[in-house]
């Protein structure tokens, strides 16, 4: 276990193969991808690999999984308890129920390989999780598939990708398992059982598993690449098959910069500090609960004082804001003052983060911009819609930057959101006009004031 979540890609390392486009995939929205009538191929010999960052986890819907794709009834692969389950058709599930995969900063690399006419059962399904095997040690009370048994992958089944054809006949998307997290370079290869090194190797000096271009593969007659590179058509097949997959709820807006080769910041899933905000669209928005503060914090953190460039991030309001029974809280947090409790808002205030709250109405609709100077003595600046507003050196009411700093925000208000931008702007966040940071990287409504994009390729760069 220790070394699959060690091999999982975080995006900071060199590679010589860059994936441009993920898609941002959200269960509350009921989005997802499908395929009414496929055209058989091989139901005996096939491979799926994909990769997806997870961003939320447990008991996601009403079924209690997370489906990665679907084919008709018994099709499936899906994250249940967090563990990953693969069913190749009734009576044969192979699943591994020893490691969970909770980590939402983090891409992971998965590969199905399936081949029935295999003579030993255990070969018949591989299971891969970032370049190493991963055990099969459940069934679910059935076994391995028969020899030359013919499965529900790669038959006329309805077939969705981010949920599981479970409405009624088995013919539509069913909202009740649908995933939510980023996917990309997804693969289907009809004919053949690959192991992972036909899509990704590790690399040589941090010896992290990384993708490599898979687009010359022999994808079969009945394979499919799905890229997402076409913000038009997300489902458009790049292996040259022409096996294309239909949007529902999907738009332009879900097309995504965040991959295993450049991984965005995103809200952290796994630690709300108090209150019960609700993060949905890819991380990226805070929806204000019950509590009197629902704070969250990003999961790239920055040294203020030894990076070598400054900072940006934008966040949108929802709502009017008024300082008083409606309030979002903009900032950034110490690492150690990160905990959790009725007492964490308190604390964090008290002596641990960089704050700045708007204390005059605030318009629904109006863009923050947030920028960190770093160097000996930070600076933290605070843009409404382009106009600065709040400057404070190394810190706010004598509460010092640390050596890590993370940014963070407060939803106060049950209703409201806090839509963010680190790299990619969430899917209900307004941009009108797109900007860059220096290094081309994000699409901000503003100009980023010299400011980088909080990505792991920045990171790996200026620290």
């Amino acid at each position: 276990m220790e070394t699959l979540q060690r091999t999982a890609n975080r995006g900071s390392i060199s590679t010589g193969y860059d994936i441009d486009n993920s898609v941002k995939l959200e269960d509350a929205n009921s989005e997802w991808f499908y395929n009414a009538s496929p055209t058989a191929g091989n139901r005996r010999t096939y491979t799926f690999s994909f990769w997806i960052k997870r961003t939320e986890i447990g008991a996601v819907n009403a079924s209690g999984n997370a489906y990665v794709i679907g084919a008709g009834q018994h099709g499936r692969m899906f994250f249940g308890g967090d563990y990953f389950q693969y069913r190749f058709d009734d009576g044969h599930d192979c699943r591994n129920v020893s490691v969970q995969f909770r980590d939402t900063s983090a891409w992971y690399h998965f590969v199905v390989a399936v081949d029935t006419n295999q003579l030993s059962s255990s070969n018949r399904v591989k299971l891969y999780v970032n370049g190493e095997s991963l055990a099969v040690d459940d069934h679910d009370g059935g076994s391995f598939p028969d020899l030359a048994d013919q499965g529900a992958f790669f038959s006329t089944n309805y077939l969705t990708i981010g949920t599981a054809p479970f409405g009624g006949t088995y013919n539509v998307g069913d909202g009740d398992y649908d995933m939510s997290g980023y996917l990309s370079e997804f693969c289907a290869i009809d004919g053949q059982q690959l192991d992972p090194t036909s899509f990704g190797e590790y690399d040589e000096d941090s010896g992290i598993w990384k993708p490599i271009d898979v687009s010359g593969l022999d994808f079969g007659s009945q394979g499919y690449y799905l890229n997402f590179s076409d913000s038009a058509n997300l489902g458009d097949d790049a292996s040259g098959n022409s096996n294309d997959f239909t949007e529902n709820n999907i738009t332009s807006a879900d097309q995504a910069t965040d991959t295993a080769t450049n991984n965005g910041c995103t809200l952290n899933v796994l630690a709300s500090l108090e209150g019960s905000n609700d993060i949905t669209e890819g991380a990226l928005v805070s929806t204000g609960g019950s509590g009197s503060f629902n704070g969250t914090y990003g999961t790239i953190g920055i040294d203020p004082f030894n990076s070598t460039v400054d900072w940006y991030w934008e966040i949108e309001a929802s709502s009017t804001t008024n300082g008083s029974t409606d309030d979002i809280g903009i900032g950034w947090i110490k690492e150690s003052r990160i905990t959790s409790g009725s007492t964490a808002y308190n604390n964090v205030y008290a002596d641990g983060i960089s704050r700045y709250s708007s204390q005059t109405a605030t318009a629904a609709g109006d863009i923050w911009g947030v920028l960190l100077e770093t160097g000996a003595t930070p600076v933290f600046k605070l843009y409404r819609n382009d106009s600065l507003i709040h400057t404070s050196t190394n810190g706010i009411g004598g509460v010092s930057f640390d050596t890590l700093m993370f940014p963070y925000i407060t939803v106060k208000g049950t209703g409201t959101d806090a839509r963010l931008n680190f790299l990619n702007p969430a899917s209900s966040f307004s941009i009108a006009s797109g900007n860059t940071d220096p290094n081309g990287y994000g699409n901000f409504e503003f100009d980023t004031k010299g400011g980088y994009a909080l990505c792991t390729k920045n990171l790996a760069e200026y620290g």
